[in-house]
């Protein structure tokens, strides 16, 4: 009898059902996404933050609507808000494109940055001195989220 109930509840080799075992919801791979993913906002925000003290340091824009103008030279709700937030949003949607699509997703996001910045300034929230080009905008936002995209598929 002990020998028949061991044989009935063997799994079969050639059975094509899937395992009972639990799956996790959170597991290591959900883990490292989440570790990444906020390394990289932390990393895009730094580095926004001391991209525009140089900037603004060596006069190339400024930016006269600003919280906290009396403290700060920079806009700090962008560097600290909205660049993080975009961050991720572009990182989940850059995680589930082919490699082609990537990158003309990244060139649009650079040429979009380069027109909201132009409207930006428009708005009177940005001002560029007389030498600045717009392309370098373009060519800067594209280059910068390359990098950050190559920064967080290596902490992957």
């Amino acid at each position: 009898m002990e020998r028949f109930i061991m044989n009935t509840v063997k799994r079969l080799k050639k059975s094509n059902l899937q395992s009972w075992q639990k799956k996790r919801c959170f597991g290591k791979k959900n883990n490292n996404n989440r570790r990444a993913m906020i390394i990289t906002i932390l990393l895009v925000s730094l580095i926004g933050t001391y991209l525009d003290l140089i900037f603004v340091g060596k006069q190339m824009y400024t930016f006269p609507i600003r919280p906290f103008p009396d403290v700060f030279t920079i806009n700090i709700a962008f560097t600290l808000i909205i660049l993080p937030i975009f961050t991720a949003v572009f990182l989940q949607i850059a995680k589930r494109l082919r490699p082609l699509l990537k990158v003309i997703f990244i060139l649009l996001i650079g040429l979009v940055a380069s027109l909201v910045e132009q409207v930006a300034e428009k708005w009177g929230y940005f001002t560029h001195s007389a030498s600045w080009d717009h392309s370098y905008s373009f060519f800067g936002y594209s280059i910068f989220l390359f990098l950050i995209y190559q920064f967080y598929r290596w902490l992957l």
